[in-house]
């Protein structure tokens, strides 16, 4: 169960709090962030380019948008980046003491986004849905660390840790209930443990879906990485050269590459020599196709 797969430097970074990877298919690039240098990074696989776009806050996460450039979690709401590198807010709601953390786009084109306090006080945090006009809708209150969010290949389950539980919880996604109580998009209902992780492996951070179903999950502090099969059952684990892990993507141009981001950050001079840096895992599966957001 336990492997050491070849792992490439896609990346060699020195990133505070590198996360979020996400591969834009109409840009044929890999886009991640550094949440603490508010940067937004691409790397482009097949020539090796690399970008760098600076945000004016802290960056929780970063995906492409469907008419070009992209949609930004930032401190103090979602921002937009147009095609020709132009900034407005989407949405605008600051709370001190809170910043964005990770973000997902659902199969409809709205922003699932998660917010978390610096002291990561308890229940300090929220889940919420936003569409492409900038309309929220909060999915879950008092959330402390929001993070991992993804969906199965039908749609119809989603994915989503609270990274202090220690949990891998699932929802049932229903479309229909979410119009006929008026809201704009599909609801969700039933949340549940999908797999817990264990005392001592570390914390559940970032997570991908694959088309077998099977979930991903980057454990923080655990040094590894797991896939868990669609009942929940964890059959591979990953091991990795440093002990704080982010999130994990598939990209490149077939899906089959497993992108790795990861952090330096509470680390000091004790950082392993790839701690932040952007690795890949060649061949690792098969990845699904991820929506643009529709904003």
């Amino acid at each position: 169960m336990s492997t050491r797969p070849s792992l490439e430097i896609a990346v060699r970074a020195s990133a505070v709090l590198g996360e979020g990877p996400t591969w834009d298919a109409a840009a044929g690039r890999l886009i991640w962030v550094d949440i603490l240098s508010s940067r937004v990074h691409g790397y482009d696989p097949a020539t090796g380019r690399r970008t760098t776009l600076a945000t004016e806050q802290h960056v929780g996460a970063a995906k492409p948008r469907a008419g070009g450039g992209l949609v930004v979690n930032l401190r103090d709401g979602i921002g937009i980046y147009g095609a020709d590198g132009g900034f407005d807010w989407l949405l605008r709601e600051p709370v001190p003491g809170r910043r964005g953390n990770d973000a997902a786009v659902a199969p409809d084109g709205s922003l699932w986004a998660g917010t978390m306090r610096y002291d990561e006080a308890a229940g300090g945090g929220t889940l919420s849905r936003v569409g492409s006009d900038g309309s929220p809708t909060e999915i879950l209150p008092e959330v402390t660390v929001s993070n991992g969010i993804g969906w199965s290949p039908d749609g119809r389950l989603m994915y989503y840790i609270d990274t202090p539980t220690r949990r891998i919880d699932v929802f049932d996604v229903d479309p229909d209930m979410g119009a006929a109580a008026g809201a704009d998009g599909p609801a969700v209902s039933g949340r549940r443990p999908f797999a817990e992780v264990e005392e001592g492996a570390g914390f559940p951070d970032g997570l991908c879906v694959d088309a077998d179903g099977a979930v991903w999950v980057a454990l923080w502090d655990g040094a590894a990485i797991r896939r868990y099969a669609p009942d929940g059952t964890l059959d591979r684990v990953v091991e990795l050269p440093f002990p704080r892990p982010t999130a994990c993507a598939f990209g490149g141009a077939d899906l089959t590459d497993l992108y790795l981001t990861s952090a330096r950050v509470g680390l000091g001079a004790s950082a392993p020599p790839l701690a932040g840096s952007l690795l890949v895992i060649e061949g690792a599966g098969q990845g699904l196709a991820q929506p643009a957001f529709a904003g």
